[in-house]
């Protein structure tokens, strides 16, 4: 029984590693499992498999161009999309698909959803106007009350139409009961790690705003002796950036201090490789599921204090809040963490778990995105 439920188009630009990525496959898989039909439009990467695992469609289209032709084209085609299939919804999660999807729905007279994931800077001439796409959903879902409140300050005609999902992970997969040794050891081998010496982990993309080399430049500061940073991330083709923070921690002399490892697979069995998770952001996040992943593996965080992560890590118990982008202070609770003995680490994992679950499941996250979905095909009349 799809209970009221449209068949549902999500649209971004590509299916790469990543936190919109991410809550697309998650909620294709929960249509699926509502017994709806939706498809996924994207330029593709590595998570079209995944999307295709979890019972979508996924039609490949180039969503990530942003020329007012292409944009165009994509239109078109997202219409013809839409009136050959029967969809009843179209849910963008980016700006420059958003664009199109938004004329494709206006086309084809059905409801358009915008999730609202990221600050979007405002730098250049023109660029609010480009970023308010995302606030012009019939309903526009925020992933934190950060977020919404960013929406309702800089675009208050949105705020009858705002929503606040926040965003969750599962559960069963971030699970330290589920890790299998095997799984543990083989990447402790894979990346060739010291027996016996303490990891203090940042997972993210390669991106100048997560606060790389702010972690590098901590890790010259830090007061214990014996541990290793561990700087887990695609650089997605930002070959230059990698190559940056290589040279710094070579200049730095720190080069049997800190490592950088590309993209990882398998994140529950290298959190629990984990001694303490860094999310160091120097830009606010929407959201940040890294706290929250790490907090349901029962380590112990450090974040800087701001955007999502100021929500969802709890100062003092289930980890550290630092200003962003102070290298002194990151220092000061990497060797506040790895200085924790093993009774305050068996104490704090299963309440930084209980924490982290009583908010920002994958289950909640996903009920609410698909009652959202029925209220807004049930007024439009679009339920299959």
């Amino acid at each position: 029984m799809n209970d009221g439920l449209p068949v549902v188009l999500q649209v971004l630009p590509a299916l790469e590693a990543g936190g919109v990525e991410r809550t697309a496959v998650d909620v294709a898989a929960a249509l699926r499992a509502a017994g709806v039909a939706s498809f996924v439009a994207s330029a593709g990467g590595r998570l079209v498999r995944e999307v295709e695992r979890a019972g979508a469609t996924h039609v490949t289209l180039p969503l990530q161009a942003k020329n007012p032709i292409s944009l165009r084209l994509n239109s078109g085609r997202l219409a013809a999309l839409v009136e050959r299939q029967g969809i009843g919804l179209i849910h963008a999660r980016s700006r420059a698909p958003a664009w199109s999807a938004r004329a494709a729905a206006l086309r084809s007279r059905v409801p358009f959803v915008t999730t609202f994931a990221g600050t979007y800077g405002e730098d250049l001439p023109g660029k609010k106007i480009y970023n308010g796409i995302m606030a012009s959903g019939d309903r526009v879902i925020a992933n934190s009350h950060f977020i919404a409140q960013h929406i309702a300050d800089r675009y208050p005609q949105a705020r009858p139409r705002l929503v606040t999902i926040p965003r969750g992970i599962d559960f069963n997969l971030f699970d330290p009961a589920r890790v299998g040794a095997e799984r543990v050891v083989h990447l402790a081998r894979q990346w060739r790690l010291p027996d016996g010496v303490p990891v203090v982990m940042l997972p993210g993309r390669l991106t100048r705003w997560k606060g790389q080399k702010v972690l590098i430049e901590a890790a010259g500061l830090v007061k214990t002796k014996e541990f290793l940073c561990v700087i887990l991330g695609d650089d997605q083709g930002r070959d230059g950036y990698r190559k940056e923070l290589e040279n710094d921690i070579r200049r730095r002399g720190l080069t049997s201090k800190v490592c950088v490892l590309d993209h990882c697979r398998d994140m529950a069995a290298a959190y629990m490789l984990a001694d303490v998770v860094v999310s160091a952001s120097i830009e606010p996040e929407a959201f940040g599921r890294i706290p929250v992943e790490a907090q349901a593996m029962g380590r112990p965080v450090i974040a800087t204090d701001h955007g999502g992560a100021a929500e969802t890590v709890r100062h003092g118990e289930t980890g550290w809040l630092i200003p962003p982008g102070d290298p002194v202070a990151m220092a000061a609770a990497i060797d506040a963490a790895l200085g924790l003995d093993a009774a305050t680490r068996a104490d704090l994992a299963p309440y930084a778990r209980a924490h982290a679950a009583a908010t920002w499941s994958l289950e909640k996250m996903t009920a609410a995105t698909l009652e959202l979905y029925r209220e807004l095909a049930a007024s439009w009349g679009r339920a299959v």
